[in-house]
């Protein structure tokens, strides 16, 4: 018997509540939003970070990933299949190919590419004549693909180009983000030769727009930074591809804290940058429009929190006080009047994805999703819910009973409304 199953038997001992595949609903079932799970074993299926596009312009076709084990960092051999679902047969899942570039938490960077109907990407790596990344574009319909000989990271929002961060440096400094198989050749603190990348996705060509050097020298220097070994993190287009914004993170060489980070934008060939949130706390965080990032973080002299910044400029407000007080995983629905967001497991160890409602403050449960113990650390199972293009479907990335994590797919057609 599974860990899992366990669990929900204790459970269900314990408070008489019902399961629900594999969310947890007390008796007022009804009260929440209708859920199905859209994949199944065997194997296990997720999608990975929040902030890229799941779902086909038509809001039919579901993007994917499946593998046949969990609970374990990946080996430079461990292959995933790329899919999609199909909604509207049976949840058929289709094949469409497979990756020996990815991670946990954020999977390959697949995505449907922007503006496109057909046309997905996703990162890989190829072994001849020495190991290295490369980006694959498919189109889905003739199943023709093209090599990018670069890996991607976000994605313009007209699917031109994107920007990429230095994935082996990644790995070794972050193991959940990065990806195996090519070791980090530098062994400075600060390279000169990596950092940030801009990648043509219709030539293929790569160029450097700033070193790791550069952007560890720039701005105010704190002390922890002395000694300390830095890495890129976390980039995104903002919504009308004008800039970018990026994480850069260090290691400390004495304190508890794993690393600090800065949270700076740039144009988009890599000039006028700004140090947006220099408080070394920013985590997650989503463009709400050209200007203006909401993020988690704490800033100097105030609760941590959601607060929406605003692009060069020392304008700062705090969104969800008191209701969304917790870190997680945030993006604007269509019209930026619903946050869509979700928490990490409780005490009891369920996860809450939900909506909040910006102007009235109304939040709205969309399930309770139970995250059993062994999902932890790199290999953790976050809900990191999406949305359809129109707004009326959610998916997460959950454990569903003993087969693994799955992708969960939630009617929000009649919640987000006022």
């Amino acid at each position: 018997m599974s860990n899992f199953q366990i669990n929900r038997r204790d459970f269900f001992s314990a408070t008489g509540v019902l399961f629900f595949g594999g969310v947890l609903n007390a008796y007022e079932k009804s009260t929440l939003p209708k859920i199905r799970v859209i994949t199944k074993g065997p194997g296990y299926h997720w999608f990975g970070y929040y902030d890229k596009l799941q779902f086909d312009p038509s809001n039919r076709f579901v993007l994917g990933m499946k593998v046949d084990f969990e609970h374990r960092s990946p080996k430079s051999d461990d292959v995933i299949q790329i899919g999609m679902v199909d909604l509207k047969n049976n949840d058929q899942w289709i094949s469409l190919g497979a990756s020996k570039a990815w991670c946990w938490q954020q999977g390959c960077m697949l995505q449907w590419m922007p503006g496109s109907g057909s046309e997905i990407i996703w990162n890989d790596r190829e072994d001849s004549p020495t190991p290295h990344y490369v980006a694959r574009i498919m189109d889905v319909n003739t199943k023709k693909i093209r090599t990018i000989p670069a890996p991607i990271y976000a994605v313009s929002p007209d699917g031109k180009s994107a920007i990429a961060a230095d994935f082996r440096r990644i790995h070794d400094t972050r193991p959940g983000y990065g990806y195996g198989g090519v070791p980090d050749p530098s062994i400075e603190l600060a390279p000169k030769d990596s950092g940030l990348f801009h990648v043509d996705l219709q030539t293929g060509k790569q160029k450097l727009l700033f070193s790791m050097a550069q952007i560890a020298a720039f701005g105010p220097q704190t002390d922890d930074m002395i000694g300390a070994k830095h890495w890129f993190n976390h980039l995104l287009f903002n919504t009308d591809g004008t800039r970018f914004v990026f994480l850069h993170r260090w290691k400390p060489q004495s304190g508890k804290v794993s690393f600090k980070t800065r949270m700076i934008t740039a144009s988009v060939d890599g000039s006028d940058l700004y140090i947006l949130d220099p408080s070394g706390a920013t985590s997650h965080f989503i463009w709400r429009d050209p200007q203006h990032i909401l993020a988690w973080t704490q800033p100097k002299d105030k609760r941590p929190g959601f607060y929406l910044f605003k692009d060069k400029t020392f304008e700062i407000e705090q969104i969800g006080a008191g209701v969304m007080t917790e870190n997680g995983h945030c993006t604007y629905l269509p019209g930026n009047e619903w946050i869509l967001n979700d928490t990490y497991p409780d005490k009891q160890r369920f996860q809450h994805p939900y909506l909040f409602h910006v102007k009235s403050g109304k939040k709205v449960l969309l399930g309770d999703f139970l995250s059993p113990a062994e999902y932890a650390g790199e290999w953790r199972c976050d809900t990191h819910p999406r949305f359809s293009n129109d707004g009326s479907m959610v998916v997460v990335d959950s454990p569903y009973e003993d087969k693994g994590r799955q992708l969960h797919l939630i009617d929000i057609s009649s919640c987000n409304k006022i």
